[in-house]
């Protein structure tokens, strides 16, 4: 269905238009691959001999992987198709396939949970897909083989290409077999290029903008968190929160906002469910004890970066109290990429302030 086809190109480019831009060459790509992907999904399912193929889109940070998958998914039919950040949706997976009533057969559970996830939709799009954990690492790859042998098209991107994930070399065994499906079951579409779409001037966020751009940096007594209105917690307003599966220490909750200390969040065994927790209830939180990232441990470092990316996607104003956490970072450690994403997001909060 060529119609269909040059639809989906067409509203690639009106779209990078409406925003005061132009498709990069990097791009063109990716986009004359979606739009094929689109007209591939236009047709009804029972005329294929077999699924369209499944896509992985990476590239570095900064390079419109997200804006591509987002785009082309707001231009495909409204019916029959679901959109999930990676981490929440491996979060409700894996509450799926552990929580109380989950069945315990293997792969039964993980498709009975998927079924509870997407239901029938056709297509299935994941952002910033990546692999760190060894203990998720049979889970993710469990899920892999059911989506690619179900009758789902599955786009998704990530800032490693497949050979490049789960990067601890003491775990990166575990991952093979995935990394193989991936490649053999899925196009593996390359977006690098030499633009770096977050070094370029940006609008400010207009006033009922989103809520992440207006977060702050501050050391320790910066005068501009009273003139929002928080004073340092006393020792009486201590209590905890309920995260996931856990009690947080917070130093304060005041209604929708949470104040908790770095230790607390990221030098504890916390995980991405209790960050997506935090963010379902509060729109508002407040770190303090910030050191630079690198007197962090390193599982301190990467929970960091998830805290931040799981407040920038759920929209959580973010608050960080202490050092500039990206003071001298160590060289030739395994989260480059995703400590490149986390930089990217803390200068939306230096930028707006």
């Amino acid at each position: 269905m060529p119609q269909h086809e040059q639809a989906m190109r067409r509203h690639f480019h009106q779209t990078a238009a409406r925003h005061g831009f132009s498709v990069a060459p990097a791009q063109e790509a990716a986009v004359e691959r979606l739009a094929r992907l689109a007209a591939e999904l236009a047709r009804p399912a029972w005329t294929f001999p077999r699924p369209p193929r499944d896509l992985y889109v990476w590239g570095p940070v900064g390079r419109g992987k997200s804006w591509l998958v987002d785009t082309f998914y707001e231009g495909l039919p409204a019916r029959r198709k679901r959109r999930l950040h990676f981490h929440d949706f491996f979060r409700r997976l894996h509450d799926g396939v552990t929580g109380p009533g989950a069945r315990h057969d293997g792969q039964s559970a993980v498709d009975s949970a998927l079924d509870e996830l997407i239901g029938d939709s056709r297509i299935l799009v994941f952002d910033e897909f990546h692999a760190h954990d060894a203990g998720d690492a049979m889970l993710i790859a469990r899920l892999f083989r059911t989506l690619l042998d179900r009758r789902i098209t599955l786009v998704t991107t990530s800032n490693y290409p497949p050979a490049g994930l789960m990067p601890d070399p003491l775990y990166h065994h575990l991952f093979e077999p995935t990394i193989k499906l991936i490649e053999e079951r899925m196009d593996v579409l390359d977006v690098t290029g030499p633009v770096d779409f977050r070094r370029l001037a940006a609008p400010r966020p207009a006033a009922g903008g989103r809520r992440f751009a207006t977060g702050l940096c501050l050391p320790p007594g910066d005068t501009a968190l009273e003139a929002l209105g928080l004073t340092v917690p006393a020792p009486a307003e201590a209590t905890t929160v309920q995260a996931h599966l856990r009690e947080l220490p917070a130093r304060a909750v005041r209604g929708e906002l949470v104040w908790l200390g770095f230790d607390a969040l990221c030098e504890t065994a916390t995980a991405v469910p209790d960050y997506l927790a935090l963010a379902e209830r509060f729109g508002t939180l407040v770190m303090d004890g910030v050191p630079p990232l690198a007197e962090a441990s390193t599982d301190g470092r990467q929970r960091f970066a998830n805290l931040v990316d799981v407040a920038c996607d759920r929209d959580v104003r973010l608050i960080l109290i202490g050092s500039d956490p990206l003071t001298s970072l160590p060289d030739g450690q395994s989260l480059t990429r995703d400590l490149d994403r986390t930089t990217s997001r803390l200068a939306m909060l230096r930028r707006a302030n």
